[in-house]
């Protein structure tokens, strides 16, 4: 498939002859920054509110939205859509985002979108704390379904 038509301009590919098959991606991300503020955010002690709670709604209309944001995505019905967080109890917040369709293309986008929706919040929630906090890396952990078949990072 190519996203190019025959001008050689960018096209949304066309899905409309593939099959529908159950398709699942996980995306993961981290931010890094002072002990601080990640127990800050650990204690409920930032001024905006529940950082966690908000940076998961983030995420999860950020995983809804990935078509108004990435031009050639195709707008999706998603099933299921599940933020997690974790943290390595110094200076690292990790957040991860489970996707889910039946459909005739895969949710890649809508996980990588969802896990950076919800670190952009994080950091727009804690700026007045910290300014420098670093968001990535940002990556697809695996995916399934679909005609190119099953991708686990190793």
């Amino acid at each position: 498939m190519t996203h190019f038509n025959e001008q050689g301009r960018a096209r949304m590919v066309d899905i409309s002859g593939k099959s529908a098959t159950v398709r699942v991606a996980v995306a993961e991300t981290k931010v890094t920054m002072l002990p601080s503020t990640l127990e800050a955010i650990k204690e409920g002690r930032v001024g905006k509110g529940d950082v966690l709670a908000v940076a998961q709604v983030a995420g999860i209309q950020g995983a809804k939205r990935t078509s108004d944001w990435i031009p050639m995505c195709h707008p999706l019905a998603l099933t299921g859509v599940n933020i997690t967080f974790g943290d390595n109890g110094q200076d690292e917040l990790y957040i991860e985002a489970t996707v889910k369709t039946e459909g005739k293309t895969g949710v890649e986008m809508e996980a990588l979108t969802a896990v950076s929706a919800a670190a952009l919040t994080v950091y727009d929630m804690c700026k007045a704390l910290q300014k420098d906090m670093v968001i990535g890396p940002t990556q697809l952990r695996s995916k399934s379904g679909g005609k190119s078949g099953d991708y686990v990072r190793s």
